[in-house]
């Protein structure tokens, strides 16, 4: 438990430090946000704010997460390191970021709006997960568990589809285009949502958390444990201190960026900071045998996701006709009349709702199993 606090203290610590350093840094080289020309016209006055804002975030978590290791062997030497599951989320994490960066660096750079064409952002994206999803069905423990699980799941793996997959589970190859696809839901589900001023990093901060206490449950209730044998009702997660201390990590991170981010925001996270956001969401989701859960912890993601879904759909059938005011769903209720303020908080909301359904749900499927 001291870690968990050490990590989300000094998390907090370097984004809230860092993040006017680097606001600093971006104004001096003139690296600013371009807005859409068709988005809502009280956008225009955000144009030139600093972004990629989404770096301080990603290194606050780096940082933060390997001196809290190395401050707790120094206190107990004979406690275990970085896991495996704790590495491959920072690689899965940095891995999205950089792609992200990349995008930024190039709208900046060319003084328009369009970084990435949208197939090398998915090679991009593709390159990352998958060499994730393949990583994650390594490093077995001594029990012989792995980071991650070729079975799908909910808030386990889910006994029936087992025997669904002759008990051999997806596989190797099907594992691999299940975690990319959500890899990719997540990581478009965040950067969709990233278009209202602390709209994304407080929806993500009420998921972190989720996932925080999730963490800690399956830890303390752990097979292979004195107080839970093998073959009892528990949980098989590899390493769900570590996921937690990550989780919490990135939860205290995305506070003190969102300091500078909330309305009138100082900063952007930009493409770097959603597409590692939504990877690391994603990350956990996999790593913690969630898969099936995230769709409700991430629930406002999905809905703003849906939304443009629905309106392209939509369009394309009828011609030109549109659902939506405008997708994603937030702007549609800008134009509307809604404040964005009122819109950021209200989605809050729905996301805080939403990740207390998913809470439920974990939790109900423990006392059902009893």
């Amino acid at each position: 438990m001291i870690a968990l606090l050490i990590g989300a203290g000094l998390a907090l610590a370097f984004a809230m430090i860092g993040t006017p350093l680097f606001i600093r840094f971006l104004v001096k080289k003139g690296y600013g946000q371009i807005i859409r020309e068709d988005g809502p016209t009280t956008h225009q006055i955000k144009r030139g704010t600093p972004t990629m804002g989404g770096t301080v975030v990603v290194g606050s978590v780096v940082a933060a997460y390997f001196i809290t290791h190395l401050l707790v062997w120094l206190m107990n030497p004979n406690l275990p390191g970085p896991s495996a599951s704790g590495l491959l989320m920072i690689y899965l994490m940095v891995g999205m970021g950089l792609v992200g960066f990349l995008d930024d660096f190039l709208k900046i750079t060319k003084q328009h709006n369009t970084g990435l064409d949208p197939k090398g952002k998915l090679i991009g994206q593709a390159v990352v997960g998958i060499s994730f999803a393949v990583m994650a069905l390594g490093f077995p423990n001594s029990a012989g568990v792995t980071p991650a699980s070729t079975f799908i799941s909910f808030a386990r793996d889910i006994p029936w589809l087992n025997l669904a997959f002759a008990g051999a589970g997806l596989g190797v190859v099907l594992f691999i285009l299940w975690s990319n696809f959500i890899i990719t839901a997540a990581t478009n589900g965040v950067n969709l949502t990233d278009g209202l001023d602390g709209l994304a990093t407080g929806a993500a901060i009420l998921v972190f958390g989720a996932y925080t206490l999730m963490g800690l449950w399956q830890s303390s209730q752990a097979c292979g444990s004195r107080k839970f044998p093998a073959d009892s009702v528990c949980y098989e997660v590899r390493d769900p201190l570590d996921l937690s201390l990550i989780s919490v990590i990135m939860f205290a991170a995305l506070i003190g960026f969102l300091w500078w981010n909330t309305s009138p925001a100082k900063i952007f996270m930009g493409d770097t900071g959603s597409l590692a956001i939504g990877g690391a969401i994603a990350g956990f989701a996999i790593l913690s045998r969630t898969e099936l859960l995230l769709p409700i912890i991430g629930g406002l993601f999905v809905l703003i996701s849906c939304s443009v879904i629905i309106q392209v759909g939509y369009f394309k059938l009828t011609k030109g006709k549109r659902v939506f005011l405008m997708a994603p769903l937030q702007h549609h209720f800008e134009l509307k009349g809604w404040r964005e303020v009122t819109v950021v908080v209200r989605f809050w909301i729905l996301a805080g709702l939403m990740v207390a359904v998913g809470l439920g749900a974990f939790y109900a499927e423990w006392i059902v199993r009893l």
